[in-house]
């Protein structure tokens, strides 16, 4: 018995073209080959399988008994690779049912969820996003191999992906607007006259604080960040946070932003995904979207 690892599957695609058309010249045409090309194609599956497959008739070729039975299985064959490679091209948002899987910090939830989730269930109402916060050195691998499909964040220490900055990003002080206007000393807010809470899962919050000498002045410790707004707006405290988080809370007027120097510098908040699913057309239609939702123009220097 003759295995598939003995043949050339091009020679089949030739054979194919051959048998739909009944004539050498015109199945090199919609091959886009030369008639000798494609002549040579069939004297080497000939030898192969040891049957002539065609034999001239008038006007052009007729098949022979054993070309005819594996004509059928060929068509099959070849379109369900062309099936295959088409579907893995084509995405089709209003019907599919696809679970998209995603990195953010809790804050990057606040930032990205509401416009994506929004956008995502007017194009695709039966898609689903699950997300979830990984220690950073696990976003690569977890990438590659497919448990999660795109990483948004400020992330560093995370390589050998593919990447797009988002926009920049820089930390400043929130508080309540109306601590803000008893601390006031004409006009300014000296930091060094605030108390701070600080979220223990974003450490560069302390980190800032602790350069500026405040680290004395930390009055409250939380895990997440979903609480930071209520306690801020119960209290007198203040918080080091991104800018676009800050700008969510102040949108109401309830907070006061001071956009003071922190020391630090501005940074890139980005995407990463995996080159493994560059072209995948699925991952490219989500990546679309988070694109024109939050990629900002980078401004000049």
């Amino acid at each position: 018995m003759m295995g598939i690892d003995a043949i050339d599957l091009n020679l089949l695609r030739v054979f194919a073209a051959v048998h739909a058309a009944g004539h050498v010249g015109r199945a090199a045409e919609a091959l886009g080959l030369s008639q000798p090309a494609v002549s040579h194609a069939l004297t080497r599956l000939r030898l192969r399988l040891r049957d002539p497959l065609f034999v001239r008739v008038a006007g052009g070729v007729a098949p022979t008994a054993r070309a005819d039975e594996l004509a059928q299985a060929v068509r099959q064959a070849l379109a369900a690779v062309q099936s295959a490679l088409a579907q893995a091209d084509r995405f089709e948002p209003r019907t599919s049912t696809r679970v998209f899987r995603l990195h953010m910090s809790d804050i990057g939830e606040g930032v990205f969820l509401p416009r994506l989730a929004q956008t995502v269930r007017r194009q695709a109402p039966g898609v689903r996003l699950e997300v979830y916060q990984l220690e950073h050195d696990r976003i690569a691998d977890a990438l590659d191999q497919g448990k999660i499909d795109l990483a948004f964040g400020f992330l560093p220490t995370v390589t050998q992906t593919c990447r797009v900055d988002l926009f920049d990003e820089r930390y400043v002080v929130l508080l309540r607007a109306a601590g803000a206007r008893e601390r006031a000393h004409g006009g300014r807010i000296p930091l060094t006259a605030l108390d701070y809470a600080v979220v223990r899962s974003h450490p560069q919050t302390r980190l800032i604080l602790e350069r500026l000498g405040l680290q004395e002045r930390i009055r409250l410790v939380i895990p997440h960040f979903m609480a930071l707004g209520a306690i801020l707006a119960a209290t007198d405290l203040a918080a080091v946070v991104p800018l676009q988080v800050a700008r969510m809370f102040a949108a109401g007027g309830a907070f006061r932003i001071i956009r003071a120097d922190l020391g630090g510098h501005e940074f890139a908040v980005g995407l990463h995904w995996s080159r493994r699913f560059e072209h995948d057309g699925a991952h490219r239609w989500l990546r679309e979207i988070a694109l024109r939702l939050f990629r900002k123009t980078r401004r000049a220097p």
